[in-house]
């Protein structure tokens, strides 16, 4: 996409830095959040007509975003909106391991969050402890708010460690004769080379937002539809830290159990429009 110089637009990335827009990733961003080829030109369309130079990526997103709920597809803004709203689970990093500690409540397990854990030399704060079967997993969460922020290769060393001193305790305890015991890094960013080829060759696993690929942190969360309260067009900033205070992360619980909401001063009228937006985002069947 060029500007009117007929030199390529330059797009600002968190970090600051200046790079040029692509169309492609754009649009395979739209893409990913389940957008058709009809909607993804509409939207590309939209953002060609006012893109400039010097814009950020967030305008772009909120661009992109505003677009979508233009054009009335909220499943889709939603997705796309993802991203950003595993952001808006901070400042703190404890929502963003209660949502984790969903997601693997999906894959199986029986979950504890924000665990105190002796190992064999010191004790151990755990993120998420869970446990499926014979199998028990030691997940360390890394929560970045910002998307150039990556998980380098000397946290996958430390992780590594605290991870082999829990387990040489495990095995000493007789109520885990049997186990198979796992270390889990997790990070809403990305992580270095380094830390990826540390990770494989150690046998610790890796899960960021697209690592690894066909399993990545996005791809769980759209497969198993685990998406967080904050991707909701339907309630305000505020609403949506009043249950993440109470520990609803996650949309499904609000599905599970809507009286969850009491307590939001929604009226009827915006209740009934959320737990619709609710269904669409799940793929529920509407009343």
């Amino acid at each position: 996409m060029e500007n009117h110089s007929g030199s390529k637009i330059q797009i600002k990335k968190a970090s600051g830095e200046l790079e040029p827009f692509s169309s492609k990733k754009f649009v395979q961003s739209l893409r990913n959040a389940g957008a058709d080829e009809v909607l993804i030109n509409q939207v590309l369309n939209d953002v060609s007509q006012w893109i400039v130079d010097g814009v950020s990526t967030r305008q772009i997103y909120t661009r992109a975003f505003a677009s979508l709920r233009k054009l009335r597809n909220k499943k889709v803004a939603s997705q796309y909106k993802l991203k950003n709203g595993i952001m808006e689970l901070g400042p703190t990093g404890y929502p963003f391991e209660q949502f984790i500690g969903k997601i693997f409540e999906s894959m199986g397990y029986e979950v504890l969050v924000g665990q105190i854990v002796p190992g064999r030399c010191v004790t151990h704060e755990v993120d998420v402890l869970a446990t499926k079967g014979k199998e028990q997993c030691f997940v360390e969460c890394k929560y970045g708010l910002s998307t150039d922020k990556n998980v380098n290769v000397k946290v996958s060393l430390y992780i590594r460690s605290r991870v082999n001193d829990l387990i040489d305790q495990r095995k000493t305890m007789k109520e885990f004769n049997g186990f198979t015991f796992q270390g889990w890094l997790v990070t809403n960013t990305r992580f270095t080379s380094d830390a990826i080829d540390y990770g494989t060759c150690s046998g610790l696993k890796l899960l960021s937002w697209d690592y690894p690929a066909g399993n990545s942190l996005r791809e769980l969360i759209d497969r198993d539809r685990i998406y967080p309260v904050t991707v909701l067009n339907h309630l305000t900033k505020n609403q949506k830290q009043l249950l993440i205070e109470k520990g609803i992360v996650a949309c499904s619980q609000i599905a599970q159990n809507p009286a969850i909401l009491k307590g939001l001063n929604l009226t009827l009228s915006m209740e009934r429009k959320l737990m619709n937006e609710l269904r669409e985002v799940l793929g529920l069947e509407k009343d």
